[in-house]
């Protein structure tokens, strides 16, 4: 029996905090209506485009046009006009700190998330621009029309959800129990028939809702030599040459390239001739068979190959 994707609810969501359209989330700070930090009437940028492509095209010497290439997103630039509005005078220190905290230049990507008509999406931001008028309404009241620019170097908005889904290793159903020595004493079959326990396909199926690309993490468990996990449609494939213990777990992250083994030491090296370069093994839009093998001639019921993602968008 193949096993079919489901939620993984272990991780806190992109946006956790928004209960309304027309919010936004950024680093613990919650931005749009029923808040002191209200989304100007021109909205936001950049969010819904498609980011600029750069192509690899080639023009043709000999003829019109040219041969296309490849096309690759650039950042995607969000931009954003929020109204600084404190309650009450009490309320300006407060609001000011919060703001000025949130939008600061130290640290690394994190969640922009963005609620519009219903749907939630999200990109792993840095914030890029931050410009806060210090104009007569700054002074007397703490309001002012700030305006924002986060950048995200990964341009596609992802969902909300992390979804997951996991294969064993392939068994074989018992079927039924005959007797040893037909006409024994005591032995046959009775009914109702007792066909044994479930086997399993060692198959799995990966739903990725978007439609652009999504790049999986992949925890590979032990007991296991070996681990291979194949992608049906086109038969490409990462396998690993190494052998997993109970309390191993080889991890694979297909967006940056990284093999690890128990979240610490690399085992990118173990990668075999079949293997394709982990940043190739992706989740196209739509349904993706999967497939789990070893190198074991017994297959243990404890070793797994679990995946989970993020519905991906342009």
């Amino acid at each position: 029996m193949a096993e079919t994707t489901t939620p993984y609810a272990q991780e806190a969501a992109p946006g956790s905090l928004i209960t309304r359209d027309g919010q936004i989330q950024w680093a613990g700070l919650l931005m749009g209506p029923g808040t002191p930090y209200e989304i100007d009437r021109t909205g936001i940028t950049g969010w819904d485009d498609l980011p600029v492509l750069d192509t690899g095209d080639i023009t043709r010497p000999d003829q019109h046009g040219a041969w296309p290439g490849a096309r690759w997103a650039q950042p995607r630039l969000v931009g954003a006009s929020v109204w600084l509005l404190p309650r009450t005078a009490g309320q300006i220190p407060g609001v000011l700190a919060a703001f000025r905290s949130a939008t600061g230049a130290d640290g690394g990507e994190q969640w922009l998330a963005v609620r519009l008509h219903g749907e939630t999406l999200a990109v792993r931001a840095r914030v890029s621009r931050r410009v806060v008028p210090q104009d007569r309404s700054f002074v007397v009241h703490g309001a002012s029309k700030a305006s924002l620019q986060w950048t995200a170097t990964d341009p596609r908005r992802f969902g909300s959800v992390l979804r997951e889904t996991r294969a064993t290793l392939p068994v074989m159903e018992p079927g039924l129990d005959w007797p040893a020595e037909p006409g024994a004493a005591g032995m046959g079959l009775e009914w109702p028939l007792e066909w044994g326990a479930t086997g399993a396909a060692g198959t799995c199926t990966a739903v990725n809702g978007g439609a652009a690309a999504a790049h999986p993490v992949i925890e590979f468990r032990g007991p296991l030599r070996r681990p291979t996990l194949t992608r049906l449609r086109d038969g490409r494939r990462l396998q690993y040459d190494i052998v997993l213990g109970p309390q191993d777990v080889l991890t694979v992250d297909t967006e940056s390239g990284t093999v690890l083994l128990n979240a610490t030491a690399s085992r990118l090296y173990t990668a075999s001739p079949a293997s394709v370069p982990e940043q190739l093994f992706q989740l196209a839009p739509g349904s993706t068979e999967l497939a789990f093998r070893s190198d074991d001639a017994t297959p243990d019921p404890r070793a797994s190959a679990t995946l989970r993602w993020r519905d991906a968008h342009w």
